[in-house]
């Protein structure tokens, strides 16, 4: 099967450059960001919640991208969960996405800027609240 043959799902222009969709730049990195231990979900904004409301996955959400010929600058906002070092996590995102960026497209990475936008505090609604020592019956007394 020749290249002309397969379907691909990038732009090869008449020099052979192939150029990668921002949407494929940011699911990549929004994957990448998920499979971290501490981040709880990727945070969206006002439209991409509507679109997720009528029932729309976006893959990317979460994930801004800027190609500046073969630089690549992402921004990502990010949910983490309660108790973790935030520094820790931030710090392994960037790390990650970079890595995970540069590996799968081949292009460079100039900046990973994490935002984090919120702390997902599920975990500390399952911790049964404890009240120093009294009862039900002491404090009828």
């Amino acid at each position: 099967m020749s290249v002309e043959e397969k379907n691909l799902n990038t732009n090869i222009d008449k020099d052979g450059n192939i150029s990668i969709s921002t949407d494929v730049i940011a699911t990549i990195a929004a994957v990448a960001a998920k499979s971290i231990e501490g981040v709880s979900e990727m945070a969206t904004s006002l439209t991409g919640g509507f679109a997720e409301l009528l029932g729309k996955k976006n893959p990317s959400k979460g994930v801004k991208v800027a190609i500046n010929g073969n630089d690549v600058k992402i921004d990502m906002f990010v949910v983490v969960e309660y108790g973790v070092k935030i520094p820790d996590v931030a710090w392994e995102i960037q790390g990650k996405t970079k890595n995970e960026v540069e590996a799968m497209t081949g292009l460079n990475v100039t900046s990973v800027n994490v935002n984090i936008e919120g702390v997902d505090t599920a975990v500390c609604a399952q911790v049964p609240e404890q009240t120093e020592g009294i009862t039900e019956e002491k404090a009828d007394e």
